[in-house]
């Protein structure tokens, strides 16, 4: 029998003001931290990250057995963040769409840890818009091929032009189709359209396309 499915979710949100400004800030975020925790302890999260980015919020968590929204944990944030607007109403979290990754869930049991990793680490991009899409093309085309090795937890998302990354250190080497060989034939076509240009360096980020966030929490099953 196979085990519970696993659903890896991406959210951004945006604060009322930078977190330190806020009035009971960190406790607030200390009060979702204790709520994922819980979760965490009843079976239904397997590992919660949130990251913070100026005002902006960067959310990574993983479902067990079913989806969950970030209300679910995020509440004790509510009278603090802004509305986004989604099609006919608003929400204060906006989901990001996972656009590259490097393996799939495939159920519980073969998504935990062991060991448990050392560092949950979040990181964000800002991409050019003239040529995101580009971007997005041809990432998604190297996970539709699947034989790209990375990191095994890591993943990427997309809302407007800003990336989100979650990854966990140590990091490791596998590809969707677990396989050894044959080497990637998609990962070219990134390579000859110039992946550099398609970056807005961020400041703090010393030249790399990616910039690591400061962690507000991350917690997971242990």
């Amino acid at each position: 029998m196979s085990g519970k499915p696993v659903f890896r979710c991406h959210y951004r949100a945006q604060l009322t003001a930078p977190l330190e400004e806020l009035p009971q800030g960190r406790e607030k975020t200390e009060a979702c931290r204790k709520k994922a925790q819980r979760l965490i302890h009843d079976g239904a999260l397997l590992t919660a990250g949130l990251y913070v980015y100026g005002r902006q919020l960067f959310l990574y968590y993983e479902a067990i057995g079913e989806e969950m929204p970030p209300e679910a944990f995020m509440t004790p944030l509510d009278e603090v963040l802004s509305p986004w607007p989604q099609k006919e109403e608003t929400a204060r979290w906006a989901k990001m769409y996972p656009i590259y990754w490097h393996c799939e869930p495939k159920d519980e049991q073969d998504w935990e840890r062991r060991p448990a990793p050392l560092r949950r680490r979040g990181r964000i991009a800002y991409l050019k818009q003239d040529t995101m899409f580009e971007y997005v093309y041809h990432h998604f085309a190297i996970v539709k091929e699947g034989l790209l090795k990375g990191d095994r937890y890591m993943s990427i998302a997309l809302h407007e032009d800003v990336l989100f990354s979650y990854f966990e250190e140590p990091r490791s080497s596998v590809n969707i189709r677990r396989v050894d060989g044959p080497d990637s034939q998609a990962i070219q076509g990134w390579l000859d359209v110039d992946p550099e240009a398609h970056f807005i360096h961020l400041p703090g980020s010393n030249g790399q396309n990616f910039l690591l966030l400061p962690e507000v929490f991350a917690v997971g099953r242990e």
